[in-house]
């Protein structure tokens, strides 16, 4: 009885179908925060908030609070190399 073939599927393979973007899409308001945060921690203004969505815009504006917060704090550049947005 001859063996099954190995298919194996490239990275691209999976990007095509989906797959490693599924767990991305799902997560909206934890990357809005992360995103509002890296807008904070570099001095942005809140005005360029890019949700619509009140769930999504709220998280964002959150995560810009933090990072404006981290920034009056001093830790912007290598002291900020440690802090992890989402605590």
């Amino acid at each position: 009885m001859p063996l099954p073939r190995i298919v194996r599927a490239s990275p691209s393979d999976f990007l095509r179908q989906g797959k490693f973007m599924r767990r991305q899409k799902r997560d909206v308001t934890d990357r809005a925060y992360t995103h509002g945060y890296q807008k904070g921690v570099n001095g942005k203004s809140k005005d360029l908030c890019p949700h619509q969505n009140k769930e999504a815009r709220t998280a964002w504006l959150n995560g810009w609070r933090t990072g404006r917060e981290d920034q009056w704090d001093g830790m912007t550049g290598t002291a900020g190399i440690g802090i992890n947005p989402m605590t």
